[in-house]
């Protein structure tokens, strides 16, 4: 007992000097839960450092310097193993097409912000600026800048460039991000219109057919590469969108820790949307044994809460790594045939 006693004082001691150390907000201006575990967290980083310094230094040698990149077998593997957090913005925007957009269209984005405003989509907007991140401490009216202003005139710009979307819930945190790391208007613009318009096509459409259509597809996945977790959900007859719409809609934003959804990003960027199922089927493949144990349907919806939480999604260098090796192969050509066939579906039970 004296033993148990001593080993839990040494415990509470060093986690209280690890918060001591460690910056109550994290380098993106999120505050750390109250929860957050200062000690794992130091011990994690203190590993992943060495990692990101040696990444670093090979990006540097990479670009030399440059403001531009070119697509390539090498540039892949180095995107995979994690972009630099001050590179990013030059990567992302060369990989997604975003870049070409922006020099092809001069003064497009200035004259978005400077149309007519639907007073519709303004109200939308404005009603969800609060709502965007208020753990972040960027996005509060006390900063200085305030990216609340930068928010609202992405989204404004971006309703008016495509109507057919305009705003929906999602976005705004989509767009947040981009600030975040961009700490730019213009290039967030163009970064959203490659991810809304190319990457996730119909994903933010009124009737958001290429959403459902995805969260389809991966329960076919799942049904073939974890068929006992898809057993599951077909006995206790839960709908894949009642689990993994968010995780689907948001870019695992909220869902999993920022560190790990940019490196997850960096990817979605470079090589598109079939990211989004790798991160899904090795979450799920991972911790098939914790939702096998669900008797009901509101045990899965618990199960699909906590598979997001823990180690496994925390060591994002690690993380990484499993979502290119646990799924196995997953072509662009087995994803096409199946979201046609989901596509047509829905619109057949819609309809």
């Amino acid at each position: 007992m004296e033993k148990s006693k001593s080993t839990n004082g040494t415990q509470v001691l060093a986690a209280s000097r690890a918060q001591d150390r460690v910056d109550r907000l994290d380098p993106y201006g999120f505050e750390r839960s109250v929860d957050f575990d200062y000690a794992s967290y130091e011990e994690l980083m203190s590993e992943y450092l060495v990692v990101l310094t040696r990444r670093s230094i090979k990006w540097s040698k990479l670009l030399k310097g440059k403001g531009k990149v070119q697509k390539n077998v090498k540039l892949k593997r180095y995107v995979r193993k994690g972009i630099p957090n001050e590179h990013r913005a030059l990567v992302w925007m060369a990989a997604s097409g975003a870049q070409d957009q922006l020099e092809k269209n001069p003064g497009y984005y200035q004259s978005m912000l400077e149309a007519q405003h639907d007073p519709k989509l303004v109200e939308t907007i404005r009603t969800d600026l609060h709502r965007t991140f208020p753990d972040n401490v960027h996005f509060r009216k006390t900063s200085n800048p305030c990216l609340q202003k930068a928010l609202y005139n992405v989204l404004l710009a971006y309703g008016h460039h495509n109507p057919a979307v305009g705003y929906c819930q999602g976005m705004n945190f989509i767009a947040g991000y981009l600030l975040i790391i961009t700490k730019d208007e213009e290039k967030s613009f163009w970064l959203m219109d490659a991810l809304l318009g190319k990457i996730l096509p119909d994903y933010y459409t009124p009737a958001m057919l290429g959403l459902k259509a995805d969260q389809e597809v991966l329960g076919e996945l799942v049904k073939v590469k974890t068929p006992r977790v898809w057993q599951v959900m077909s006995d206790h007859n839960v709908m894949w969108t009642l689990v993994v719409s968010r995780w689907f809609i948001c870019l695992y934003i909220d869902i999993l820790p920022v560190e790990t959804v940019l490196r997850i990003w960096d990817c979605l960027f470079y090589e598109g949307s079939k990211i989004l199922f790798r991160v899904a089927l090795t979450v799920i493949h991972h911790n098939q044994a914790l939702i096998e144990k669900a008797q009901s349907l509101p045990d899965v919806c618990q199960a699909f809460k906590e598979i997001v939480r823990g180690p496994l999604v925390d060591e994002c260098h690690t993380f990484m790594q499993k979502i290119f090796s646990e799924p196995g192969s997953l072509s662009k050509a087995t994803l096409t045939k199946l979201r046609t066939t989901c596509r047509a579906r829905i619109v057949a039970e819609e309809s």
